[in-house]
């Protein structure tokens, strides 16, 4: 059952002026991996947006927006070689699922200078 579901826009050039203005700001909303993948791309930015929207796409779906204990670090937005995008959810964030036994889903896609993630929130028997 869909119990939440989260969208988010983010316009790239904006992003990348704040991460370049404010020191620890890249460490403090993304994961090591988040960032190491985003910098190993021909352009960065719009990875980071794509990630920092599916953060804030995850955060609504699950109904805490930057409240209820979950930080931008509890969402690690991973890729496996050939497959699509995936949250690994920790701290509240991962709690919260577990506990309605559930999953969080994301779609990322980034053009014309934005990056949009749309995430939902599913829980008791969700299909594999």
């Amino acid at each position: 059952m869909v119990a939440g579901i989260g969208v988010d826009i983010v316009v790239v050039q904006d992003l990348r002026r704040r991460m370049e203005r404010s020191v620890g700001l890249e460490e403090r909303v993304f994961d090591p991996t988040e960032s190491s993948w985003c910098r190993g791309m021909a352009d960065p930015w719009q990875h980071f947006a794509a990630r920092f929207a599916a953060k804030e796409a995850v955060m609504k779906a699950l109904g805490t927006g930057w409240s209820g204990g979950v930080g931008f670090r509890d969402i690690v937005v991973v890729r496996d070689a050939e497959g699509p995008p995936r949250v690994v959810l920790h701290g509240e964030a991962g709690r919260r699922v577990a506990s309605a036994g559930g999953r969080v889903s994301i779609s990322l896609s980034h053009a014309g200078g934005t990056a949009i993630a749309f995430a939902v929130f599913e829980t008791g028997e969700v299909r594999a």
